[in-house]
């Protein structure tokens, strides 16, 4: 098993997740993270960090972001490592938790 960052991190990149990750599982994509299920360890300590909850386990991945299991693993290869937290990318698509308050 491993962690999904789903299609709900599009354009947010929220990275307070990457913070908790013991094992730099984590991949920064232009406009979204991805985690790499070959470095996951399944500890579960991203789930609660992602404000928009788009961290999923492998077998609990909403069906309409099913395509994302796979994505993560081919995406991730793609791109560097990501250990610290940045400010959020909070783009058009990106639903911001905070934003009423």
């Amino acid at each position: 098993m491993a962690y999904v960052v789903t299609d709900l991190c599009n354009d947010c990149k929220f990275t307070s997740c990457v913070a908790v990750c013991p094992v730099e599982a984590f991949h920064e994509g232009p406009d979204r993270l991805f985690i790499n299920p070959e470095t996951c360890i399944d500890c579960n300590a991203c789930v609660p960090e992602c404000p928009v909850d788009a961290i999923f386990p492998d077998y609990d991945v909403p069906e309409k972001y099913e395509h994302n299991i796979e994505e993560n693993a081919s995406e991730a290869e793609k791109y560097e490592v990501i250990v610290e937290v940045k400010e959020p990318l909070k783009g058009p698509k990106c639903v911001d938790p905070n934003a009423d308050q």
